[in-house]
Formats: C-alpha cells, structure tokens, sequence
C-alpha cells in the first residue's frame, strides 16, 4: 500500500517570486536536467505552480523528446506559448548539463560531489546557501512483495542482500528460495543514495545480476509482482508493494514514515536539491527556486508523495530505554518536525538548517511561543570520553540558541545528551554527522 503523506497547514517563511518574468525569443524560457525522482512528477508539477503564479493559462504538459522528457506549457494573456524543459536521466546528468551548459538548474536527489563541485566552479559555489536549494525530504523505502513476512532488516543484512551475499530469504529466516534484487540504474540519484548510505559503507559493490531501471515506477511495479523480489525506491514510489522497518546500528527499527523522514532521523532519509548557479542564472530558475521554497510550492511538494519541509508540532511517546530526562521532556512537550544539522566538521549549521531556522522562528511566532516555551537538545557521535560526548553536544544546542536568540527567542532549557539515542551506526563518518544533530521542543 502507498505511504501517503498528510498534509498539514503550517506557517513558512515569506520567499517572494519575482513577477513578471522575461520571456523568452525563442526556445524554452528554462531548461531542467536531472534526478529521475524529482523529475517525474514533482519538478513538473512545480514547474506548473510557477506558471500559473505567473498567471499562465491552459498549463499542461506534453511529452518531450526522448523517454523520461516532458514540456510544461502555458499561454501569456495575449497568447505568447512560453515552454519549460525538464528531462530526468538521473541526478549526474544534471551537473553534467550545467556545465555543458544544456541545463539552467540541476535537480538532483543526492548532494553535489566534490568532483563536481570543482567541475563547476566556473559557475560559482555550488555549495553556497544560495545555490544548494533543499527543496524537499525524501525517504529510501526497502520495499518486498506485499506477502513477505519479512518486517524489519537491518543496514548491514540490507548490504548482504545487495551485494549477493545472502542469496535466499531462508538466510534471513524468511521463506520464498533465491532473493531477486532490483535497482536503480547507474544514473539515479536513488542508487547514488543507495549505494553511499549502504554498500559503500560496508565496502560491498551491487550483486551484478541485479536487475536495473531507469523508472522508479517500473522497478516498484517489479518488485510488487515478485513474491522473491527486494528493491529501493523513494518514498512516493511505494505503490503497491511493502515497506519494511530499517535498524542502523543501535537505532530502533524506523518505518518510513513521514514524521521520522521530516526530522532526518529514518536511516535512509536523504534530501531532494535543486542547485542554482550564482553566476549569471536564468531568473526562471531562481524564481522556481523561490516558488518552490514558498508556502505554494510546499504543498505541491507534499502532494506529490514527499515530505515538505512544514514546522509541526508531534507528541511523542516516552519509551524506558529513552534516558530520564529525555522522557521527562517528551511527557510535557512536543517535538518539532525539524532537527538542525550542521557542516562537516564545523560548528556552522547546513545550509538547509539555515532555511529550517526562518521556519522555526515563523512556527513559534505564530503559536505565541517565544518566550520560554523552546528547549534544545542537543546530541552527538560517540566519544572514548562520554562527558566530553555531552559538552559538545550541549555546544551545539547553543549554536542554535544562538541563532534564535537573534530572532527574539528566549529559551527554557537547553540539554545535551551526549552520544545517547543514536539515529544511525557511529562507525563512518556519514553516521556520526547525521548523529550530531539538535531537537527542538515546544510546552
């Protein structure tokens, strides 16, 4: 059964879209290259938002050139047609574009390389708040048949099975004989996901009798109708086949659901970017950029299957194995959908912490809760010392105290629990960044 994803009206930040926008002599007005799970459907759909903000009339789409192309089309008031492009090949194939200079905007379901990244500095940082865009959370569902019994596996039985190395559901104390792996071919953005938050980690390449797709649907289909099958897929991709909860390391077993995928906290979360070029960039892509960022664009994106990027407020169910203090805050508080994470190796929050600090602030401003209604806390990687593992945590509470103090907030408490409560396995780097992360509760 597809995971759906509600949602709910929240407050965002003001992103103004500049209006009117130049058109065009000839040729398409923008040109997007890309992730195929952004491509499909969302970047169309938000390509239609746009243009219907831009008071565009009879917006539709048709197909484009080749397979995995469409053209948006609109109509000005006095009948000038103006065409958007989007061709979705796979995330590498977007900044492979922009430097051939076929693409304005790269959508892509993975961040940008380091290769890349020199690649292209011809056209500026790609990495600067202004261009790294996250536009939405996604979340990598394992997905069986819908008759497998099968419910929770873990990362490392996740490589095995990938990899070749466990062969048979028997392995795994399933039934069903061999185990038939699907993937996403070699251009996705998914398998690029896949492959570094799983098998890289483990040192373990894909089984090469894996069978491959260029459509996430397809591969979701193919996996539904094979009672033997197993694949990754993002999280609007579900369809008809099932989800499976995922442990990494000492986490708890975490379906994908929307509110573990909101706060990055599901293993296999990952966030969806558009990236923009300082230099020189067509001002449809930094409109749609600013669209997207929007209030409007949210809700497209949350009405194509991902998870917008919405402040809501949850309650959360106090567990023994969760320490003392922890479920004192939970029985009195509720969680934001929101964690803030910072760059590797700095203190300084990412770039999408830094879109999440103008949300949180229009969040409790709106539900009059800027005066001692906010605690922070704050958690880490291990530490061979664990009092060392609490002060840093605490330190990155106050990065973020910081920065909401700013903004008139003034805090009730901030805690820092140190290595306790771990999101994903602490053995590589990309774990422990995910685990150095700081929670937001409101009373």
């Amino acid at each position: 059964m597809r995971l759906r994803v509600l949602l709910l009206l929240t407050v965002f930040p003001l992103f103004a879209v500049s209006a009117p926008l130049p058109l065009p002599d000839q040729g398409p007005a923008l040109r997007i290259q890309g992730s195929n799970t952004i491509g499909a459907a969302l970047g169309p759909a938000l390509v239609k938002g746009l243009m219907e903000h831009q008071g565009l009339q009879a917006v539709h789409s048709e197909p484009g050139e080749g397979v995995n192309e469409q053209r948006v089309i609109g109509k000005t008031r006095q009948g000038k047609t103006v065409t958007i492009e989007v061709a979705a090949h796979g995330s590498s194939t977007g900044f492979t574009a922009l430097k051939k200079a076929s693409a304005d905007l790269a959508a892509s379901s993975r961040p940008i390389k380091d290769s890349e990244l020199v690649d292209l500095e011809p056209l500026g940082d790609l990495k600067s708040p202004e261009a790294e865009q996250v536009i939405a959370i996604d979340g990598l569902a394992i997905i069986l048949h819908p008759q497998n019994p099968l419910n929770t596996l873990n990362t490392e039985q996740l490589a095995q099975i990938f990899n070749g190395e466990v062969s048979t559901w028997e392995a795994l104390g399933g039934v069903g004989g061999p185990i038939h792996v699907y993937a996403r071919d070699d251009q996705s953005g998914t398998y690029d996901t896949f492959k570094e938050l799983v098998l890289r980690l483990r040192g373990k390449p894909l089984a090469s009798g894996a069978k491959r797709f260029e459509s996430s649907e397809q591969l979701s289909d193919a996996v539904s109708q094979d009672p033997q099958g197993i694949g990754f897929i993002g999280l609007p991709y579900v369809r008809q086949a099932k989800a499976v909860a995922i442990v990494d390391g000492d986490s708890q077993p975490m379906l994908a659901l929307n509110s573990l995928i909101a706060t990055e906290d599901y293993p296999l979360s990952r966030r969806l970017f558009f990236y923009l070029p300082p230099s020189g960039h067509n001002p449809w892509a930094k409109a749609l950029v600013d669209f997207t960022q929007s209030a409007k664009g949210q809700a497209i994106v949350a009405a194509n299957g991902f998870i917008a990027q919405q402040v809501q407020a949850i309650a959360v169910q106090p567990r023994p194995s969760m320490p003392d203090d922890y479920q004192g805050i939970a029985r009195d508080a509720q969680r934001l959908t929101v964690n803030f994470r910072f760059e590797e190796g700095s203190a300084s929050l990412d770039n999408k912490a830094r879109q999440d600090l103008q949300r949180v602030v229009a969040y409790l401003k709106s539900h009059d809760k800027l005066d001692k209604q906010v605690t922070l806390v704050g958690f880490g990687d291990a530490k061979d010392d664990p009092q060392r593992a609490a002060l840093l945590s605490k330190l990155r509470a106050m990065a973020v105290r910081r920065e909401l103090v700013k903004n008139a907030v003034v805090l009730r408490d901030i805690r820092g629990l140190g290595a306790q409560m771990p999101v994903a396995a602490n053995t590589a780097d990309e774990g422990r960044i995910k685990n150095r992360r700081v929670e937001v509760w409101v009373y």
